[in-house]
């Protein structure tokens, strides 16, 4: 997801008497060397009561508008963060609206590895918190009758989730395709039009997910969690 950015500015009131007192600042002109022979006067459109001189000595310089008086509600143009806000205001609507999750399991560990146990509390408890449905998807390149464990590791799953208050879910295999494991979960979270997918950082570690990739696959939000 794309964020737009744009500047917002914001006038700044300053009193007269302090753009006037003697400082630096004040509309007094400095002489001071200049390699044309003739003296270079620094001079402060904004504090002089007249922007001729300014404008005469340096052409491309653009008399600037005098500051409003302290009390006056007239402060000239604001810059709008409207489409900032309303893009804002749709990621934070996007991450407090989980309805179904994507939990990947691409470890090879039967009985669950930390990090994937990890990725299977926080993924209930998302759920729990929302009140939203979980998808399951496993995924290894090998086949499944090369995989003598393979139902261990689906009865871990089902334990781990049932711990995190979890009885339904929906259980996907896929299993032998010789297809990327990021590519796989990509397509699994724009065919069911998921909203969140969690992962363990030890998927990427591991080399089981590429995390260049994920960018590019995954078309909703990630969540990248640490060991």
């Amino acid at each position: 997801m794309a964020f737009a950015h744009s500047l917002l500015v914001v006038p700044v009131e300053t009193s007269p008497s302090f753009l006037h007192s003697r400082n630096p600042f004040s509309s007094q002109s400095y002489p001071s060397p200049s390699p044309f022979g003739s003296p270079f006067h620094l001079s402060f459109p904004c504090c002089s009561s007249s922007s001729s001189s300014s404008s005469s000595s340096f052409p491309w310089v653009k008399p600037l508008s005098p500051l409003p008086r302290r009390g006056s509600s007239r402060i000239g143009p604001q810059a709008k963060a409207t489409p900032q806000e309303s893009e804002v205001n749709l990621a934070a609507e996007a991450f407090s609206n989980f309805k179904h999750l994507l939990l990947p399991i691409t470890d090879q560990n039967p009985y669950l590895s930390e990090g994937t146990r990890q990725a299977v509390a926080t993924t209930a408890a998302l759920a729990k918190k929302y009140g939203a449905d979980i998808t399951v998807v496993v995924i290894d390149e090998r086949q499944k009758e090369s995989l003598p464990e393979h139902e261990n590791q689906l009865s871990s799953v089902r334990w781990h989730l049932s711990e995190g208050g979890f009885q339904d879910y929906k259980l996907l295999e896929r299993l032998g395709e010789g297809k990327k494991p990021t590519a796989i979960i990509g397509e699994v979270a724009d065919d069911l039009n998921l909203d969140l997918v969690v992962l363990s950082m030890e998927a990427i570690h591991s080399k089981h997910v590429d995390a260049n990739l994920l960018a590019e696959f995954i078309p909703c939000p990630v969540i990248l969690l640490p060991l």
